[in-house]
């Protein structure tokens, strides 16, 4: 029963960092309809910025900087490549964030080289004890710290007029644009919220019981994709509980690994595309998906 709720607590962890990436794929996916397969690159920039700056400045103000410097990062990314390409299919910008992210994760990889890089985060490999319950204090941190940033993020959907411009863009941007919303200004800001979101869960998939940043990290922002997917590309609310679930199955496929040997030792690294190909089957457009309507 321990282990159970430590695995939980784990599950719910990991989840929450796969919050804020999965909110970026939708939030860029919904003002663009762009699938941005750069954002493994923004995270890992925004993670390399604080790694290397929290020595001089100290961890929040690098937080912060890491933040902004990957919401320019994505915002030049979207002023260069897609509004340069105005009048493209869809896909066709789909297919340059791939390129993108090539250029990106190269140079970031020569940068750190085969390091481990530390983030300078204040609870360390710090534990805290529930009665028999051990979870680590970075597992706390990343829970009340996105709590917060996703709190933040949906009462501006909510009450801003970004959110409002942004969902009505969503609906329908003829409409939007006959009635005054700039929507390159829309898609910006999305973009640049994105990276800023993908640059805090950096900070928590770096930090204990990782070793620290590595080339491979930004690779972990592909395994919150199939949460986005699961909960339906043009879901906010989609991209949470799709993560919730994606990051809970993770964690019990690692955590009772020995006990589901039987199906290979890589199934804790196959599990959560299990399950979103197992929803995808029943729910084409994932759990929060709308239905797109054809009239013929």
């Amino acid at each position: 029963m321990i282990k159970f709720a430590e695995t939980v607590l784990n599950g719910f962890a990991l989840g929450s960092v796969y919050a804020l990436i999965a909110l970026g794929f939708v939030v860029i996916f919904k003002a663009s309809g762009v699938m941005n397969f750069a954002h493994g690159s923004l995270l890992l920039f925004g993670g390399y910025v604080t790694a290397r700056l929290h020595d001089a400045i100290g961890f929040i103000p690098a937080v912060l900087v890491g933040a902004a410097l990957a919401a320019a990062l994505a915002g030049l990314v979207q002023l260069l490549a897609t509004r340069g390409l105005r009048g493209a299919e869809i896909h066709t910008l789909t297919i340059l964030t791939i390129g993108v992210d090539v250029l990106l994760s190269t140079e970031l990889n020569r940068q750190i080289g085969a390091d481990y890089l530390t983030m300078g985060d204040p609870w360390g490999a710090d534990v805290t004890r529930l009665g028999s319950i051990t979870v680590a204090d970075a597992r706390v941190a990343s829970i009340v710290v996105a709590v917060v940033v996703i709190g933040a993020f949906f009462a501006a959907f909510r009450w801003s007029r970004w959110g409002l411009s942004m969902r009505s863009a969503a609906a329908d941007p003829e409409a939007a644009a006959l009635m005054g919303i700039r929507l390159d200004r829309v898609r910006l800001i999305a973009w640049c919220v994105a990276g800023a979101l993908a640059a805090v869960a950096a900070v928590f998939l770096a930090a204990f019981p990782a070793p620290g940043l590595d080339r491979t990290t930004g690779q972990i922002a592909l395994s919150a994709f199939p949460a986005a997917i699961l909960g339906g590309m043009d879901s906010a609310v989609g991209a949470l509980v799709g993560s919730l679930v994606i990051g809970l199955t993770a964690a019990m496929a690692a955590g009772y690994q020995n006990e589901l040997s039987v199906l290979g030792a890589g199934f804790p690294d196959v599990a959560p595309y299990l399950v979103m190909v197992l929803v995808l089957l029943v729910r084409p457009t994932g759990l929060f998906g709308s239905k797109e309507l054809t009239r013929v």
